[in-house]
């Protein structure tokens, strides 16, 4: 191949090719569809780009699930920005959250005196992010605010004053771009349902 082909296929092509679903019965009906996703985090860097003129914002990715959304979204501002991670756990390999939030990995940076976006690719319960939100503020950000890929109907008990949200989906258990089920699946371009045994 030249440098000057490229690749084309049908719409869908490419994720049928990534997990056959004929292969892996706990792929379920795709939620969000590859070219969905990045157009809606096209507007999202348009918002942030507006919203954070003149300033630097600090993304705070929260791994695993989020380093794709993170890495596109980051594509998509056109300011410059800054990006460090946490981890912090409450899933371990099941499907439904212990309860328990702990930080496996701790920022770099000092956020004091700086504008601060964290970068969630999910809400479920909120109790993560509820922790997360309490953590940093502590450390004495200028601004702390919050960018969720997807939220999940009717599971947080509280508002968690979310500045951007990027999908309202139903409280299925999903996977791909970067959310797993025992570190599988994060590798699919789009999001589907996860079918359980």
């Amino acid at each position: 191949m030249t440098g000057t082909e490229s690749l084309s296929a049908e719409p869908g092509a490419f994720e049928a090719a990534v997990y056959s679903r004929s292969e892996d019965p706990h792929l379920g009906a795709v939620v969000v569809s590859a070219e969905a996703l990045q157009g809606r985090i096209s507007e999202l860097g348009a918002a942030i780009t507006r919203d954070y003129a003149g300033r630097v914002p600090l993304l705070v990715g929260v791994l695993k699930g989020a380093c794709f959304f993170l890495a596109d979204l980051a594509r998509a501002i056109e300011l410059p920005v800054e990006i460090d991670f946490m981890a912090v756990s409450s899933y371990g390999n099941s499907t439904r959250t212990s309860g328990v939030v702990r930080i496996v990995k701790d920022l770099d940076a000092e956020l004091s005196g700086r504008h601060v976006l964290i970068v969630e690719d999910i809400v479920d319960s909120g109790l993560t992010l509820s922790y997360l939100k309490r953590n940093l503020a502590a450390r004495h950000p200028a601004s702390l605010d919050v960018v969720a890929l997807l939220v999940k109907k009717g599971l947080q008990p509280v508002d968690l004053q979310l500045k951007y949200e990027g999908f309202e989906i139903p409280p299925d258990f999903v996977i791909g771009y970067g959310l797993d089920v025992a570190e599988r699946y994060r590798n699919l371009p789009y999001l589907a349902t996860y079918v359980e045994d």
